[in-house]
């Protein structure tokens, strides 16, 4: 598909390949390079029943 400012899904070709890539960032298959901060910061655990 040809890059245009016209296409809604931009940077993505469709709907379909932008939630394919969400889904990607939010299982951390996909992740950024470097040191994980989660050391460094107190992430508050919640769990329900």
């Amino acid at each position: 598909m040809p890059w245009s400012t016209e296409n809604k899904y931009r940077p993505f070709c469709s709907e379909r390949c932008k939630l394919i890539d969400l889904g990607q960032w939010a299982t951390e298959r996909y992740r950024v390079a470097g040191e994980s901060i989660r050391d460094e910061i107190e992430i508050p655990v919640t769990r329900e029943n």
